[in-house]
């Protein structure tokens, strides 16, 4: 019988097997480190460019007059306040929705989907125009009605509740794509039913069986919003409010540097509360007791 020789076995085939696992790591190395330049160094240079002052060296002066800048704390924590009340209303707003259409309605997914994709169809500049109109129209039609105060209070600068509702709209389509994933990747029917054989109720099943297991769609919703909040400045101007993006943007016109180093802050506050939310997100769920839930294994035995 002829021998049966190996891979293992045969005169330079492990050499050979380990240039390939070397390969795919060189290259991997290589196409992170592009990456990182890419993004790296445009902050780098600007870095350098808001402490680096002709003739007089290495000066932090940007940043320490950020700090006391005329509205500057107003309108991050403007933004901020904006970003979370559009997390909020988003997830009330689609979650349900998803979590219903999955158990009970199947076929309507597709309408829904079609109804949260919309926001990517229509420009931000014919929605803020649209919005525009009906701001300028309701308190002419409805001067002697109780909605006349409902859209005066909408527009309160110091907290515009027409941002919420615009950034909504805008933030429907990237919602609805991460919570349906992460619909699809848990067998929602077999959850339920097991809950509600168990004698669950509706609300304990959603907030207790669905929602843990929809934590990472959950933060990845709130990732795209927060982002989208924070950096948004074209509705937010047509409408004459002045949150942090817009503060941004009239500052660069008198204060180069400043401008810059406002915009480096606002990338690393964005990173930081991207930070906080993965964590939060990825964060191990414990049971009444402060345990860890245990496995299926230890369950069994």
């Amino acid at each position: 019988m002829a021998a049966i020789v190996t891979t293992a076995e045969r005169p330079g085939a492990r050499t050979r097997v380990r240039a390939a696992r070397r390969r795919p790591r060189v290259w991997r190395g290589l196409v992170l480190a592009l990456a990182g330049a890419y993004f790296l160094l445009p902050l780098v240079a600007s870095f350098v460019f808001t402490v680096h002052v002709p003739g007089q060296g290495v000066s932090f002066e940007a940043y320490t007059e950020l700090l006391s800048a005329d509205g500057f704390a107003r309108s991050l924590l403007l933004s901020l306040g904006l970003a979370a009340a559009t997390i909020a209303l988003s997830l009330l707003l689609t979650a349900p929705a998803l979590i219903a259409v999955r158990i009970g309605a199947p076929r309507l997914r597709p309408v829904v989907e079609a109804v949260c994709l919309l926001p990517l169809v229509v420009p931000p500049i014919a929605l803020v125009t649209g919005i525009t109109t009906v701001l300028r129209w309701g308190p002419e039609q409805l001067s002697r009605t109780p909605l006349y105060q409902t859209f005066i209070a909408i527009q309160n600068e110091d907290f515009p509740v027409v941002l919420v509702l615009a950034y909504t709209v805008l933030a429907l389509p990237f919602v609805h794509r991460s919570l349906d994933a992460g619909l699809r990747a848990v067998d929602v029917p077999t959850l339920v039913e097991a809950a509600r054989g168990c004698g669950a109720s509706w609300p304990y099943v959603v907030r207790r069986v669905l929602l843990p297991n929809l934590r990472t769609s959950l933060t990845g919703a709130a990732f795209l919003t927060l982002a989208l909040v924070l950096g948004e400045f074209t509705i937010a101007s047509l409408l004459g409010f002045r949150p942090f993006a817009v503060w941004i943007v009239s500052v660069s016109g008198a204060q180069a540097r400043m401008s810059v180093a406002v915009s480096i802050l606002s990338l690393l506050i964005t990173w930081a509360l991207l930070l906080l939310l993965s964590r939060a997100g990825s964060a191990p769920r414990t049971t009444a007791a402060g345990s860890s839930p245990a496995s299926p294994k230890e369950t069994q035995s």
